[in-house]
């Protein structure tokens, strides 16, 4: 539903693909606050927005000039970079140029994807993310937390956190200043943490253990399973075993003049707000 701006100077309608989700959720929000026609792109948006139904696609493209895309589950799944291009070309025949991509780190898989988008002649941008602190109480790690036991086949590997509020003002600028058209930005918070030392920060804010305990890729793929996960969440994790995001980016400070934020500090906020509290 496009949301109501507060500045009738912006006429420009951006599309927020994901509009409900981590990212494309404070995007919108912070876009309106600026006075930006916003249209949220969703199944259950006005008018409808789904990635596999591609009638719902022109559709949801009418009267927007820019457009903040998101993919869910994630780039990196078959299937998602001829998504991507075959998106990114109606838009452009609409008229619908301005693209900006939420992509990861180090995920060669997502590469197709911003390589198709960038095929179909957008003024594009790219924001390669690094794994959000929100998973922590927005997503797939909310349960563990709330449990006690953080079970991942991680081992010692590190991870550069990064705050979605950090990844969703770097996103703003890309769609609102052309300076950023053609430009590839990576995007990390401001240290490496394993996730036996994600634990011990989220054990200090909740005032109760949490333990990081290390399984197998076999031993994941199996409680996926019986979730009704998908096993291709696994392969994520390459990303951090082996690795190659194991360097911090300065995409933050380079867009927004400003370093990123830190995960304790977003742990200390999040347990202020009673979302890890147990009770029994």
């Amino acid at each position: 539903m496009t949301q109501t701006t507060k500045n009738p100077t912006h006429t420009q309608t951006t599309l927020v693909i994901g509009g409900t989700g981590k990212t494309g959720r404070r995007v919108a929000e912070k876009l309106s606050a600026q006075g930006r026609p916003v249209r949220v792109g969703s199944r259950s948006g006005e008018p409808p927005f789904d990635w596999n139904e591609p009638a719902t696609w022109l559709p949801a493209l009418e009267g927007v000039d820019r457009v903040y895309v998101t993919y869910y589950p994630d780039l990196a799944f078959p299937g998602a970079a001829e998504q991507v291009g075959a998106f990114a070309r109606v838009a452009v025949a609409a008229g619908t140029r301005r693209l900006v991509l939420l992509s990861g780190r180090g995920e060669e898989a997502a590469r197709r994807s911003e390589d198709e988008l960038k095929a179909s002649g957008a003024d594009w941008s790219v924001v390669r993310s690094s794994w959000f602190n929100q998973n922590f109480d927005e997503s797939f790690f909310l349960e563990p937390v709330l449990a006690g036991e953080i079970a991942l086949p991680t081992a010692d590997a590190v991870e550069a956190f990064v705050d979605t509020d950090d990844v969703a003002d770097v996103v703003v600028a890309a769609l609102t200043d052309d300076r950023h058209i053609g430009r590839t930005y990576e995007v990390s918070g401001p240290r490496l943490l394993s996730f036996s030392e994600v634990a011990a920060e989220l054990s200090k804010v909740t005032g109760r253990e949490i333990a990081y305990v290390p399984v197998s890729d076999a031993e994941y793929r199996a409680a996926l399973r019986e979730n009704d996960l998908p096993e291709d969440f696994a392969e994520l994790f390459t990303l951090i075993l082996d690795g190659r995001n194991s360097h911090l980016v300065h995409g933050v400070e380079e867009v927004l003049g400003r370093p990123p934020r830190d995960f304790a500090d977003f742990a200390r906020e999040a347990a202020a707000t009673g979302v890890w509290d147990v009770r029994s």
